[in-house]
């Protein structure tokens, strides 16, 4: 096994196990975090050949912009309220759906033929699960947890395939902190369930 340990896996290991502590705990710096985690993800995938994660990236930045506003924004100006957790619609689910497979299907097709990418099908797919259970995670959708779970699962392999052994150990990490996660926001969700219905009582 050759582990070739950079400074750039090193410190995208740490910026991104923060930012997925963060995420659990409904914290607004996760966003800045993960910023600073996807530009060291940057450089490391390309330097793995791993283009469209690298590329994924870029995306995640753009979102994640996006998901700070969100969240600073909360439930709206009028409110001043933070953001609630959420159940995903049937309509939420369809789209993502949809993004989902064209989006994976597109990627490989790109990778394929225009990388020299040796697993252009598990590069896509990561990527698409990855940016929709981003844009679930800005909404804050409960079900995003799910998305970045099946996410990990194949990302573990994938990066111990590509022989960055820390980044995998780093998913392992990340599984466990969204299962975490996930359990976080579900008890959120009911409690403000409760609350909402003692309320209207």
């Amino acid at each position: 096994m050759n582990w070739n340990l950079s400074w750039t896996e090193a410190l995208g290991f740490a910026t991104g196990a923060l930012c997925v502590w963060l995420v659990a705990r409904q914290h607004i710096a996760n966003w800045p975090v993960g910023i600073a985690n996807n530009v060291f993800f940057i450089v490391l995938f390309l330097q793995a050949g791993l283009y469209a994660d690298a590329g994924l990236q870029v995306v995640f930045i753009a979102l994640a912009a996006y998901g700070w506003w969100t969240w600073a924004r909360g439930a709206g100006p009028a409110t001043g309220d933070a953001l609630p957790v959420r159940r995903t619609t049937g309509v939420e689910w369809a789209w993502l759906a949809a993004a989902g497979v064209l989006g994976t299907a597109a990627l490989t097709l790109l990778l394929d033929r225009a990388t020299d990418s040796t697993v252009p099908f598990w590069d896509a797919l990561t990527t698409a699960l990855s940016l929709t259970a981003t844009y679930g995670q800005c909404r804050k959708l409960l079900e995003s947890w799910w998305l970045w779970i099946a996410a990990d699962l194949v990302y573990i392999p994938l990066y111990a395939y590509k022989g960055l052994y820390l980044t995998s150990l780093l998913y392992v990490g990340f599984l466990a902190l969204c299962v975490a996660g996930l359990l976080g926001w579900r008890r959120t969700l009911a409690a403000g369930t409760r609350t909402a219905t003692a309320v209207t009582a």
